[in-house]
This record gives structure tokens, C-alpha cells and sequence, in this order.
């Protein structure tokens, strides 16, 4: 699937990088998931209704949009810069006029502001993250998402997308979450960094 015939499938327009003026030391570019990656990942690992998946960095919203019209499950877009969060709420009111997704408006959720300022919800079950921002705002992210979980006891799942050393190394050292799987996508690209990485946390293993 070409990127224009996924945002047309799904009636958005979320294509492109961009360089933002918050891409500074703590946050990078906007570059969405490439439609042909989120079909492989979601092969491996499909969602369920009842799972709340978080976008950190969601910019135009692909990530919510592709999971909410491929599963149905609750979906969350934290974005700091003003225009993306911007673009993916007339994303959803396109999104919204597509046959089956006229309430769309009651399980998409789109947020502006720090990512490490989110309250995590009892809902949310899976975060994903294609590096976008410090290790030290991941780390504080990842902290949040296990208070959570000592107040509301689930299991989590995080999806490292492009997966920085930084990242990986933490999630290592903390030794909660388990890394459960590793997609690599040899077919689509010769990048061996192009990959997804799973970490589990669950309940039963603490």
C-alpha cells in the first residue's frame, strides 16, 4: 500500500516529514509510520476492542486512525506541536465522514501538550513510540505508565518503532518490561535499525 492510497482509504491526509521547531534536543521530526509497517506489525500483533493504544508523538494521527479503523480500539494522540495536533483533528472530522467510522469521534482522543504530562488512563493498555524525544522524557513516560499499573494492575505492552540504543538500553536496565518480540522489515528496507521492537509488562511476572 502507497502512502497516498492509505490516507485516502482512510480519508486523511498525513503525509511527509517534516522538521518542527520543537525537533531540538528533547524532540525530533515528524515522520508517520509508513502504512506497510503498521500492516506488519498489527499481523503479528493484532489489538483487541478493548485495548486503548497511546501515540506518543502522533503528529496527523495515522497511527489512531489505522488502529481504530483495523480494530475498533480506543486510541490516544499526545502531540506538542500546535499544527500536527492541528491537522490530526481535521483528520478526524474527515476520518468521521467515512461510512463506518461516524463515531469514531467517541473512541479517538487527540491531546496537545508535553507527552510526560499525559495521565495515563486505567484504559490505555499499549503505548507506541518512533523515537520522539529524549531518552529522559522516554524514561519518565515509561515511569508513569508503571504508576499507573501499581494503581490499576494490567498488563502493558510497549512498541518501539525504529528503536533508539537509548531506549532499548533503559527498558533493559529496568528489567519490567520483557522484550517479547522483534520485527524486522528486511523486505521493505536494508536499514537493520528498521524495526519493531515488543516489551511486555505483565502482572503475573512481577
Amino acid at each position: 500500500m502507497k502512502e497516498f492510497e492509505g490516507d485516502q482509504y482512510l480519508n486523511i491526509a498525513t503525509e511527509g516529514t517534516q522538521w518542527i521547531s520543537e525537533a531540538t534536543l528533547h524532540h525530533n521530526r515528524y515522520e508517520p509510520t509508513p502504512y506497510l509497517h503498521l500492516k506488519e506489525l498489527f499481523n503479528r500483533h493484532p489489538l483487541g476492542v478493548d485495548d486503548g493504544l497511546v501515540d506518543f508523538g502522533s503528529g496527523k494521527g495515522r497511527l489512531n486512525f489505522y488502529a481504530h479503523d483495523r480494530f475498533g480500539c480506543r486510541s490516544t494522540g499526545i502531540e506538542l506541536n500546535t499544527s500536527f495536533f492541528t491537522e490530526a483533528l481535521k483528520n478526524l472530522e474527515t476520518y468521521n465522514r467515512k461510512g463506518k467510522n461516524h463515531r469514531a469521534a467517541g473512541r479517538i482522543d487527540f491531546r496537545e501538550g508535553l507527552a510526560q504530562d499525559y495521565h495515563i488512563q486505567p484504559e490505555d493498555t499499549v503505548f507506541y513510540f518512533f523515537n520522539p524525544f529524549s531518552e529522559q522524557i522516554f524514561m519518565k513516560i515509561v515511569d508513569n505508565i508503571l504508576l499507573s499499573a501499581e494503581s490499576f494492575p494490567r498488563d502493558l505492552t510497549i512498541i518501539l518503532y525504529y528503536p533508539s540504543s537509548e531506549y532499548i538500553d533503559f527498558l533493559e536496565r529496568g528489567n519490567l518490561f520483557k522484550l517479547k518480540d522483534q520485527i524486522g522489515l528486511p523486505e521493505f528496507n536494508k536499514d537493520p535499525s528498521e524495526q519493531f521492537l515488543i516489551y511486555k509488562f505483565t502482572q503475573q511476572e512481577i
